[in-house]
């Protein structure tokens, strides 16, 4: 079936979309709902399965009705999704065994703090490419496992399901109980700490060493292939796609070549850089993942620096601190004063992801004096935003003879002008921002259209993207280099944190 569009979902973090998009990657239309987040501890992030799936059977027909057309004018859907979020269900009823735990979760940071004393990085650094970490799903399974009566057993004995969010909605979209296909694609079995990331299998070294079952695992599939028809929503579309959200603005930039990068900054940021067909091993704390495979050809690995907060620290200033009424006033407040006063802020909010990966670091802001103004507070969050970044690139540049020429941004910050800017400065490099704003999902649609032949080959897919916006470095080197001096004495003060005992 060959239509005049391709779907695409993008369950995120947030919210779950449903986009078309034409021949042209345009978007034709769009739906979108939110689902409720639930913070029952401190570090503790979760979402309701349930609630995510019954979001997508609306999303779906209000995408079609906004477009006016009937499901036989689009040619395939593809997912991309939330990463790391683990989902544990009945095999048999299909009810989720509690609350999905997301990517955000800390619950498992005692866990890590001894993988990482034993058996150490490099155990797992060796097989599947990441450190221990929070981050990862295999750590949430292990906790769910020791904290969960009983449901061990229930998966030895063949009655549960794991997954990660576009698991659950293939398995539900292909029959579910009645069938449904179990199945995750290459990208999001990487974030795993489960799939040998030469293989591209389950490792069962790995599977022994957290004690996961195989059988609750799900097959591991190309990011583009047919995987099955919809049963539920749209009986008879074909889904040929899956793939971790940040892989699909990756692929939605047309990062095809080594060299290539792009982030995305949203709630947290996501700087990923094409390595080719190379597995590339970080020594400077940076992730080795699977960027794409595209059917029976050779897997795309990249490099990736994941920093836990940006976005969210200007909603910390909007929601919490109340110093703006909406996300775009912090530029406009930033803009009120020509630097940040002396004022350096690390929002270190759950701990620092790359390349320090510290769960035990914590939010600091240092310089204070009186000078400083909330404008100053402003233009630091924005900062802290840029610094960050430059201590991912600086990471890749060490690990890859591929040193960064340009940077492909996406996501709600790039609405921010003089964020782009501090980031062109700090990294001093071009930066790009494309026609297209949502690359998450376009992405997905493009890996979907080309595994259903609506797209022939990547080339068409370059001539796809153009350039919305350029911000050029303007920066002096010597102001950059103290600069980044003074961020640094910062993250410092952040990774020395230590909590008092209470009590006298």
């Amino acid at each position: 079936m060959v239509g005049r569009y391709v779907m695409s979902i993008d369950q995120g973090t947030t919210s779950t979309r449903c986009i078309l998009f034409d021949h042209g990657g345009r978007l034709v239309s769009v739906a979108q709902r939110e689902h409720q987040q639930y913070f029952p501890r401190p570090g503790w992030v979760e979402h309701d399965a349930l609630e995510i799936w019954r979001n997508l059977r609306r999303i779906v027909p209000e995408a079609l009705s906004g477009a006016g057309v009937a499901v036989e004018a689009v040619s395939a859907l593809g997912i991309a999704n939330q990463r790391e979020t683990t989902v544990l269900w009945d095999r048999l009823t299909g009810t989720p065994l509690g609350r999905a735990i997301v990517w955000q979760d800390t619950r498992t940071a005692p866990l890590v703090e001894d993988l990482r004393n034993h058996p150490g990085d490099d155990f797992f650094m060796e097989r599947c490419g990441l450190p221990p970490s929070t981050y990862f799903s295999a750590p949430r399974i292990r906790w769910l496992f020791d904290h969960v009566a009983g449901l061990e057993r229930r998966a030895r004995d063949g009655e549960v399901l794991f997954g990660t969010m576009e698991t659950w909605l293939i398995w539900n979209l292909t029959g579910g109980t009645a069938g449904g296909r179990h199945i995750t694609d290459v990208t999001n079995a990487s974030r795993t700490m489960l799939m040998n990331m030469r293989t591209l299998q389950w490792d069962e070294e790995l599977l022994e060493f957290f004690g996961v079952p195989r059988v609750i695992l799900p097959e591991i599939r190309s990011s583009a292939e047919r995987y099955g028809e919809d049963r539920t929503v749209l009986p008879g579309m074909p889904i040929t796609a899956a793939l971790g959200d940040q892989q699909a603005a990756l692929f939605g930039q047309t990062c095809f070549s080594p060299g290539e990068a792009k982030c995305t900054y949203g709630t947290g940021s996501f700087l990923m850089l094409n390595t080719g067909t190379d597995v590339v091993r970080s020594r400077n704390g940076l992730l080795t993942t699977v960027a794409y495979k595209i059917g029976d050809q050779p897997a795309v690995y990249a490099l990736e620096g994941p920093i836990a907060v940006t976005g969210a620290l200007v909603q910390w200033f909007r929601d919490r601190l109340e110093l703006i009424s909406s996300a775009p006033g912090i530029e406009t407040l930033a803009r009120t004063v020509e630097d940040n006063g002396g004022c350096y802020i690390v929002p270190a909010f759950s701990g620092l992801f790359a390349p320090h990966w510290r769960s035990d670091a914590r939010g600091v802001i240092v310089g204070l004096t009186s000078y400083v103004t909330k404008g100053h507070l402003a233009r630091a969050a924005l900062e802290a935003t840029g610094w960050q970044t430059r201590e991912v690139v600086d990471a890749m540049n060490a690990d890859s003879s591929l040193t960064l020429k340009e940077l492909k941004v996406d996501g709600g910050m790039t609405s921010d002008n003089l964020l782009m800017q501090i980031l062109a400065d700090v990294l001093n490099v071009p930066v790009v921002r494309p026609m297209a704003a949502e690359t998450v999902s376009l992405g997905a649609a493009y890996a979907a259209g080309l595994a259903a032949g609506y797209w022939t080959d990547l080339e068409v897919l370059r001539r796809n993207w153009h350039r919305a916006a350029q911000w050029l470095p303007d920066m002096d080197p010597v102001r950059r280099a103290s600069e980044y001096d003074n961020w640094q004495r910062a993250v410092e003060r952040s990774l020395g944190w230590i909590r008092r005992p209470e009590g006298p």
